[in-house]
């Protein structure tokens, strides 16, 4: 038997379809601008914060200090950035939007290293040039692969990349015995060691305190010539000055950064000009449909919520990532 709850929705930027919701619970929509969020959320059993974070969010839950709320979603798929001081404090289950765009972000990672290897800026390039020039390209089989971050992105990533012909290694939290599609697993204390063996490194890792800077300058030097990076995990993990000189300095092949220590980047970097740079505006997970495919996951979260079962995509909130299911009711 279901039993209804206050659904509190808050939307950073666009709202999702409340119509589903509202068969199964009472919903509130409330914008975090609006001066009632306080008291919203004093009065909300569960709390969904969809199309990214306003930091109004937090101001108003330290005002609340909401006692009755057990459940807090976030639509993204990475919940670093709910994760406010007060929020990992509070007894409340957090759940992500994690395995969504899992597919959709690892094509586009497999896009970025075929666009280097290929030369397809170059390509782009002399059409518009209306020039004719012949060249030889790189080939993708064969190659090593480092993803950094062995979650249900990066494993994706490895099972596309080890279908074409590539070794793929992966970065975890503690070296343990490798599952396919991985090679070999290697813990971050080694990462610095291990990343000069191999052609491409893959960024895929959330951001927590235990991997904010991990690809740092010293990781960035061991890489060998001719590196590809990519990172659509998120952009304090990466060092992007040590990757900006070491894409000037020619000392690596090519970076596809689709996530930004600040977004938007700003009109002025150097981003934008230097070759062998790929930016792109955190869109890797945006496909057409994505935002459907986010909402059919809230409404099965929703009605597990109401009905007292176990919620999918359990955030770990000390660690920053998903952990096994648990009842939140």
């Amino acid at each position: 038997m279901t039993t209804t709850h206050a659904l509190l929705v808050v939307p950073a930027g666009s709202s999702p379809d409340l119509t589903p919701l509202r068969e199964l619970t009472t919903v509130r929509l409330v914008r975090p601008e609006d001066p009632l969020l306080a008291q919203a959320l004093s009065d909300a059993d569960g709390l969904v914060v969809w199309d990214g974070f306003d930091a109004r969010i937090a101001q108003a839950w330290e005002a609340a200090a909401p006692q009755r709320l057990r459940w807090v979603h976030t639509s993204s798929a990475g919940p670093d950035r709910l994760l406010f001081p007060a929020l990992r404090r509070h007894p409340s289950t957090l759940t992500c939007s994690r395995g969504v765009l899992d597919t959709d972000i690892a094509e586009y990672v497999l896009a970025c290293v075929l666009g280097f290897l290929k030369d397809l800026p170059a390509t782009v390039r002399l059409q518009g040039e209306h020039r004719w020039q012949h060249r030889e390209t790189r080939s993708l089989a064969g190659r090593r692969a480092l993803v950094v971050g062995a979650g249900s992105i990066g494993t994706e990533v490895a099972r596309l990349f080890s279908a074409l012909g590539v070794r793929v290694d992966g970065i975890v939290r503690s070296a343990r015995p490798a599952v396919a599609p991985f090679g070999s697993f290697s813990g971050p204390e080694t990462l610095a060691d291990v990343v000069g063996d191999h052609d491409l490194v893959l960024v895929t890792a959330p951001l927590s305190e235990s991997t904010r800077g991990l690809l740092g300058r010293e990781v960035v030097r061991r890489m060998r010539p001719g590196t590809i990076v990519v990172n659509v995990g998120r952009g304090p993990v990466v060092d992007e000055d040590a990757l900006l000189e070491a894409l000037q300095e020619r000392r690596i092949g090519g970076v596809a950064l689709d996530v930004w220590t600040r977004e938007p980047l700003a009109a002025d970097s150097p981003w934008w000009d230097v070759p062998g740079a790929l930016v792109s505006p955190h869109l890797a997970g945006d496909t057409v449909g994505f935002t459907a495919r986010l909402e059919l996951l809230l409404r099965d979260q929703v009605a597990r919520f109401v009905a007292g079962e176990p919620l999918r995509h359990v955030v770990d909130k000390e660690h920053g990532y998903v952990t096994a299911p648990t009842v939140a009711s």
